[in-house]
């Protein structure tokens, strides 16, 4: 029978890249070439804030008192949680040193990125456990100096809660600034005198491309765009849950992908028929959002066999992954292409987005073909190392000399002839 769309996308998530781009390119050139000034200008601007941009020790303590202690409460729930599996992430990866051969030693050193700057969304939600995923990860592994942004409200600056966390989190500069402004800023060491090395952290799509574009000026935690869910659900599946799951990563933004792939078109059409309504009882704003995002990029794919939903998933490549069958350890076992995966209907996406413990920052538009989630590992910087005795020459230098001439660079042939020479009588070897 091959594919049967029962719901078909009118949009990618590759959508409108074009303009956003020429947008980013614009906005990045500018701040580059005229600063602070010109940062602060896009913030006033885009933003209507019109507030001091550095945070200040003041302005944490004012947030702090605005949070109300069962947030607190949560806040250091999830907190707890996200350090504890960042700390066993960083403990499965070790330092060590091996002696290849008799003399010759090589090594891997993990060394904490110097300066990292994460973005915090701020602008329709106030996302503060992002704060906790880039933030208090990147401490966890070691990193010195953290530069934290966020878009602020007029009048307002940054929504406490987000203040709050960030200061809980261990954030070393705090700039009330977001969008591609707050990226720049980070990037070039605006307000700071810190350039970043490294950035991290979701956003929305002038965010994801602005990250882009830097990409090589500064490392990016990966390539990353709107907010993804897919759900893989057979006949077994409760069609309630997977129709809730669906609607709340569309309630994102107005181009989060939803998609729900499945081999029973009862469970589908079923699906289908309650997502409206579940979205009719959202709050205003979020079920604009939720309406556009499901209407334009939700999908609901039939497929012949468990085996074709697998290659669909993968094909897809989703951010976040649910599985709601019968056999789910079976799925487990034979997906291989996702930012997280979330096995059996009693987990959901929402848990892992806030509080369970595993990272919300994730590959998106088919980036997990290749990549994985924001983790403590991606906050080191894995090096090598290598050391050796005089007599181990003997053996090594002729070889590396031989492969260099073969490859026709003389100049490092020349290097292994002359450590012959100190080391090994009557060292020297052909041409």
């Amino acid at each position: 029978m091959g594919l049967v769309y029962l719901k078909q996308a009118t949009k990618t998530p590759a959508s409108g890249e074009d303009e956003t781009r020429n947008i980013v390119a614009e906005m990045l050139a500018e701040i580059q070439a005229e600063g602070e000034e010109r940062a602060i200008a896009y913030g006033e601007t885009l933003d209507h804030y019109t507030g001091p941009i550095v945070v200040t020790e003041e302005d944490i303590a004012a947030a702090s008192r605005k949070v109300s202690q069962q947030h607190k409460d949560d806040i250091q729930f999830a907190y707890e949680r996200v350090r504890t599996f960042a700390e066993a992430q960083l403990a499965s990866i070790q330092e060590f040193e091996v002696e290849l051969m008799p003399g010759v030693w090589a090594g891997q050193k993990l060394i904490p990125i110097e300066t990292v700057g994460c973005y915090v969304p701020g602008g329709r939600y106030a996302h503060v456990a992002s704060a906790i995923m880039s933030i208090g990860t990147a401490k966890v592994a070691g990193v010195e100096h953290v530069v934290a942004c966020s878009a602020p409200k007029p009048g307002e600056g940054i929504h406490p809660a987000i203040l709050y966390t960030m200061n809980l989190c261990g954030a070393d500069h705090i700039l009330a600034l977001g969008g591609v402004q707050g990226i720049a800023a980070m990037t070039l060491g605006l307000f700071t005198g810190k350039p970043a090395h490294f950035l991290a952290g979701p956003g929305n799509r002038f965010v994801a491309e602005a990250k882009r574009m830097l990409y090589g000026q500064v490392g990016i935690d990966m390539f990353a765009g709107p907010t993804e869910i897919g759900i893989i659900a057979d006949e077994t599946a409760d069609p309630q849950l997977v129709a809730e799951d669906l609607v709340s990563q569309a309630e994102h933004g107005l181009d989060s992908p939803a998609w729900l792939f499945t081999t029973s078109r009862a469970l589908g059409e079923e699906v289908l028929s309650r997502v409206d309504s579940l979205i009719d009882a959202l709050p205003k704003e979020a079920q604009h959002a939720a309406r556009v995002s499901w209407r334009e990029y939700g999908e609901v794919i039939l497929c012949d066999s468990r085996e074709e939903v697998c290659e669909v998933s993968d094909r897809y490549a989703a951010e976040h992954l649910e599985v709601h069958t019968g056999d789910n350890a079976w799925f487990r076992e034979r997906l291989k292409s996702y930012g997280s995966l979330f096995v059996g209907e009693e987990t959901t996406v929402t848990f892992g987005d806030k509080c369970s413990g595993t990272s919300h920052i994730l590959p998106t538009k088919g980036a997990a073909k290749y990549t994985g989630g924001l983790s403590v590992h991606k906050f080191l910087k894995v090096v090598t190392t290598q050391r050796m005795t005089p007599e181990a020459n003997r053996e090594v230098a002729p070889v590396a000399a031989r492969l260099s001439r073969l490859e026709g660079m003389e100049a490092h042939a020349r290097a292994c002839d002359a450590r012959l020479r100190k080391y090994v009588a009557g060292g020297d070897i052909d041409p």
